[in-house]
């Protein structure tokens, strides 16, 4: 026997991904942080067995902006517009959420014109959301016929949007008492016609994602996720009534005037990415049904009221069902001209276990089109948060700590050149 038989075989190398599972390097796929299929920085560990995904580590906070620290900074309305900016698909729910949580506080009847109004700009804003989704699908899939079809008609729905508001992205058209101003006077006939066009364009798609083989090859049986699953994880959004589970804030706890138009839940069964194309169009269908009533019921008065500058002390939350699911915001004032705390939850931080779940069993190719189902707005979810694997410690950092801290780690970095150990001055 030679001396090379004689060795024993290394030891396998295993590393430790924050103290949930061992795995090999070997077997490790990143995807990410920048990524052809990632519009948006974030990085997730794909744990192999040949070509097939068994387990998914996300590894989120690479587009962390310490929003919810600005917002301390800042008056009750300049935090508007703050907020609008943690997501420019769907800015009106994070606006509306902030301010109906700061309404509640002072303990404001807002008008109903206005209330129907935001129902209104929150519905048009859901379906030019829905249409940018099913558009991506289509990209990811192979369909780029699909994408530039839905994308060109999306462009109605934000005119109509840029008409009322004046923006297509970021409206500024929520504030604290109401919506900022009244509807044009003369948009109610070109309303009806582009809601129409939505309505007769919408249909088609349905037909065509149930017969498309390019489609159905893609997304049939692709990111299967049962109910008991959903229970679990907690997801939201068409993400979780693509289970059958029948779950939407506007029925369940009504906000604006979705106590007077009421929206009809979607649901679906097969809990795949193809449910999720049939979910979303239905949605839209149903946005348009809900403007089109809102537009015969709205009544006529103001807009707003005049909201003082000073909010009392006290706290409220506030949650709604944006484009991708429910968005909690909890707002606490110290009585003042600006807000003590603000926490957001978004839906993409409530989806974000249910989409690794939904990964495993596939291959890398499934990837992008099972997080594209999730409808992802990273910039939306991401916190910065501080953990120390060797002892289980964690803290939190102030803003004037952190810049501290990044001072004096690059002086001890050109004081002992390249060779710096992990360094922390404060615990």
């Amino acid at each position: 026997m030679s001396e090379r038989e004689e060795k024993e075989p290394p030891p396998q190398r295993t590393e430790a991904s924050a103290g949930l599972i061992q795995y090999s390097p070997e077997n490790l796929m990143p995807f990410g942080p920048v990524h052809p299929a990632l519009h948006e920085p974030e990085y997730f560990k794909l744990i192999l067995e040949g070509e097939q995904i068994v387990d998914v580590i996300p590894r989120i906070g690479f587009v962390h902006r310490g929003i919810e620290r600005a917002a301390q900074d800042r008056t009750w309305i300049k935090n508007i517009y703050l907020f609008e900016r943690i997501c420019g698909i769907c800015s009106f729910a994070h606006s509306l959420s902030y301010a109906q949580a700061v309404e509640s506080i002072l303990q404001f009847e807002v008008p109903r014109r206005a209330r129907y109004i935001r129902v209104i700009v929150a519905e048009l804003e859901r379906i030019h959301s829905h249409m940018l989704w099913l558009g991506l699908v289509g990209y990811w899939t192979g369909f780029e016929t699909l994408f530039m079809w839905i994308w060109k008609d999306r462009e109605h729905v934000l005119d109509i949007i840029e008409a009322i508001t004046g923006n297509r992205v970021h409206k500024s058209y929520s504030t604290i008492s109401g919506v900022r101003r009244d509807l044009p006077d003369n948009i109610a006939e070109p309303m009806k016609k582009e809601m129409a066009y939505i309505q007769q364009r919408l249909r088609y798609y349905k037909e065509l994602v149930s017969s498309e083989e390019t489609l159905i090859t893609r997304t049939k049986g692709v990111g299967h996720i049962n109910a008991d699953t959903a229970r679990k994880l907690c997801p939201v959004g068409p993400l979780l009534r693509s289970t059958g589970i029948a779950r939407d804030v506007r029925v369940e706890n009504p906000y604006a005037a979705y106590d007077e138009v009421i929206p009809q839940i979607k649901t679906s069964n097969d809990g795949d990415i193809a449910s999720l194309l049939t979910i979303r169009i239905e949605e839209v269908l149903e946005s348009c049904r809900l403007i089109l009533e809102a537009m015969e019921k709205i009544p006529s008065g103001p807009v707003k009221l005049t909201a003082p500058r000073s909010v009392p002390k006290g706290e409220a939350e506030f949650h709604v069902e944006a484009p991708r699911g429910e968005l909690f915001y909890f707002v606490r004032s110290p009585g003042g001209t600006s807000p003590e705390r603000v926490k957001i939850r978004t839906p993409t931080m409530a989806n974000i276990l249910t989409a690794t779940s939904m990964l495993k069993g596939h291959t890398l190719a499934d990837v992008p089109v099972v997080l594209t189902g999730m409808d992802p707005c990273f910039g939306c979810m991401d916190r910065v948060s501080v953990f120390e694997a060797d002892n289980q410690k964690s803290w939190s950092i102030r803003g004037e700590e952190l810049r501290r801290y990044g001072i004096d780690y690059y002086r001890k970095a050109r004081s002992q050149g390249s060779q710096i150990e992990s360094w922390t001055p404060f615990k």
